[in-house]
């Protein structure tokens, strides 16, 4: 991932080596090659190396007495820019043909952040409830640029202060090894609180970068040709152990980081020149061109995707011998001639066509942000781009904890209480009021299922929590009578949120390491109770879940427009079923024990045993999951069935009150 180490400094065949199990690691990973599924501790080794490597330039320049800070940024930004603008530059040149307009603004901003090495920043950002799929973002890898470049930044400001006030190699090990032992410490309470945030963040991660700086601090030693062989093994063991052991679904970092950083570190120490692990011309290739290799197979990696094809092992071997080519194609055209060219000018010089150039295409990539450019596509492309945002006008002011929003006017004729489905829905609930009067009152948070007593683990959702106290609390003070509706996407806060995230967001006082039958239990009982709590004084609806579908409707229906295709989107009904069998019991059990009634949306939504995804090539969905206000018109005659009910009730009601002749 980091560029090669300063040719005037000693070549290094382990380390040229070690790059080219770290990426060679990552690259199949990505690809999701069978048996490779701890690959990503490719970057983990990659920091390690970053860290040995910056520790020595900043050390030897310093105990030179000529250590410049300015040469030392310009040096980094010579071997890291050039490869980076021309990838960046290419990737914004093929998204102009095939990018919706909301991924092409997305990549935009994404090119910014990655040439500013800001992206870590940027994709710990993203990483919410209505965040897109990672493997949509064309640009992810770039986050461990950034942290590292972040941490370029910092350390030799920390050495360059230590060499002045508390000089002594000791005594900066010292000081480092205190910082990573701080930094390790965060990593494994972050990484059990909020794991993206212990991934994404330089203070997560500097442990791994100082674990090779104290390396470089140790210094070389004098072990016999037995011990060295012996200290390589155990290091490429523990390397090769991450990658075959853990998978996606491992938490990480966390203290599985722990092995792979280990594993590099020793291996670095035992320094051996001549090794069939690192010394063979193979490994020596795509070592020398690791980092580009590394810039170049995560956007093949969505090509695929993007193509539909990622699954495919044919595309998928192309794509890897595409990532080999491209990386030595980026290396003999682009880093090393620019390397060369630019040490050739003098400091200022290269400053100034390195800064040119990355502010030209930085206001370029702008440009793409602000504007997407959606008449580059054809006019329809742009009529399904436009479903995306055809949700809730008011979502932003009502999807919230503290919110109380009544859709239409007073008097209250029904509540609607939920996540951000119930949020999808509330404006098909409006329109069902009988002769447009009255309004609908809303109480919702996204991501939240309604289930009082509900606490939310560390990191996650308060605001749910937060929600379903006020909740419990109001329950007895609602308007009285008045039906109360509750939607949400149930199956979700049981059957795993995020992929690869096992551990729920909720818990009723004692966290859960998994969601396994006791949380599935425990979960049942209290929505069971919650929802008998709230038809105790009023009538109660509940709705089935809405059908989910297998993609992001309006970006699948774009991209096959693009290509002249037709396609599909439909979800059959035999797995929504699958997903959803456990809500619907829990629900039937609300109906039984407390009288609860049931709204099906899939009469409205699905025919001959599959649920569409689009109407005449119009998106039903604004993604895989939300129904768009277009949508959710379909639903209109479902909820009517609430208010043709209570005025048969309130009929029956009146006639058992008059007195008999």
């Amino acid at each position: 991932m980091t560029a090669n180490a300063a040719p005037e400094r000693e070549f290094r065949l382990d380390i040229n080596g070690l790059r080219a199990w770290a990426v060679i690691a990552v690259v199949l990973y990505h690809f999701g090659v069978a048996g490779i599924g701890g690959g990503f501790a490719g970057v983990d080794v990659f920091f390690v190396i970053s860290g040995y490597l910056m520790c020595g330039i900043v050390l030897e320049g310093l105990e030179r007495g000529d250590f410049s800070l300015w040469r030392f940024y310009l040096a980094r930004a010579r071997r890291i820019w050039p490869a980076l603008v021309v990838l960046c530059a290419v990737v914004l040149a093929v998204g102009w043909f095939f990018l919706m307009p909301e991924e092409y603004r997305r990549l935009g901003k994404h090119v910014r952040e990655s040439l500013t090495f800001s992206s870590n920043l940027r994709y710990f950002d993203e990483s919410g409830y209505f965040d897109v799929a990672s493997q949509e973002k064309w640009l992810l890898h770039t986050w461990s640029l950034s942290v590292e470049w972040q941490f370029y930044l910092l350390l030799p400001l920390l050495m360059m202060a230590m060499a002045r006030w508390l000089p002594g190699r000791r005594r900066l090990a010292w000081v480092l090894g205190a910082l990573g032992v701080a930094s390790l410490g965060l990593c494994l309470w972050r990484t059990q609180v909020d794991a993206s945030e212990a991934f994404f963040l330089l203070q997560n991660r500097a442990w791994e970068m100082l674990a090779g700086a104290l390396v470089y601090l140790a210094g070389r030693r004098n072990w016999s040709q037995g011990w060295q062989r012996g200290i390589e093994l155990l290091g490429f063991g523990l390397i090769l152990a991450t990658i075959l052991l853990f998978d996606r679904h491992s938490v990480w970092p966390g203290w599985r980081a722990v092995l792979p950083v280990a594993g590099a570190a020793l291996v670095l120490l035992a320094a051996r020149r001549e090794s069939l692990w690192t010394g063979t011309p193979a490994v020596q290739w795509l070592g020398s061109r690791s980092y580009s290799i590394y810039l170049w197979h995560w956007p093949l990696v969505v090509a695929l995707d993007y193509l539909e094809r990622l699954r495919d092992p044919l595309w998928v071997a192309v794509a890897v011998c595409a990532s080999l080519l491209f990386g030595h194609l980026s290396y003999r055209f682009v880093e090393t001639p620019a390397r060369r060219q630019l040490t050739r000018l003098n400091g200022w010089g290269s400053a100034v066509v390195l800064i040119l150039t990355l502010a030209l295409l930085s206001v370029l990539a702008q440009q793409v942000r602000k504007h997407g450019f959606p008449e580059r596509l054809p006019e329809a492309v742009a009529k399904i781009e436009a479903e995306r945002s055809n949700t809730n006008p008011r979502r932003d002011e009502c999807l919230d904890a503290d919110a109380h929003c009544i859709y239409g006017a007073e008097p209250v004729r029904v509540i609607l209480l939920g996540d951000s489905h119930a949020d999808a829905l509330v404006t098909a609930l409006q329109a069902a009021l009988p002769e447009g009067r009255g309004g609908v009152l809303f109480r919702g948070e996204s991501g939240c299922p309604i289930v009082f007593g509900l606490r939310s683990n560390e990191g996650k959702s308060e605001e749910c929590e937060a929600l379903n106290a006020q909740l419990e609390r109001e329950s007895a003070q609602l308007p009285a009578g008045v039906p109360v509706v509750v939607v949400g996407r149930t199956a979700n806060y049981l059957n795993g949120g995020q992929p690869g995230d096992k551990r729920p967001n909720f818990n009723f006082g004692t966290p859960y390491e998994e969601i396994d039958a006791h949380y599935l239990r425990e979960f049942r009982e209290h929505y069971v109770a919650t929802m008998c709590r709230l038809a105790e004084q009023r009538p109660l609806y509940l709705v089935r879940p809405t059908p989910e579908m297998p993609a992001d409707v309006p970006t699948r229906l774009g991209r096959a427009m693009i290509f002249g295709q037709e396609r599909r989107f439909v979800l059959p009904l035999a797995d929504y079923h699958r997903r959803q069998s456990f809500v619907w019991a829990m629900q039937d059990e609300v109906v039984e024990r407390c009288g609860a009634r049931l709204l099906d949306p899939l009469p409205y939504l699905c025919v001959d045993g599959l649920c569409p995804g689009e109407q005449n090539g119009r998106p039903l969905y604004r993604d895989d999951n939300h129904i768009t206000e277009f949508g959710n018109r379909r639903l209109i005659p479902m909820f009517r069935q609430i208010f043709e009910a209570e005025e048969r009730n309130g009929i029956a009601a009146s006639r058992a009150e008059q007195p008999r002749g």
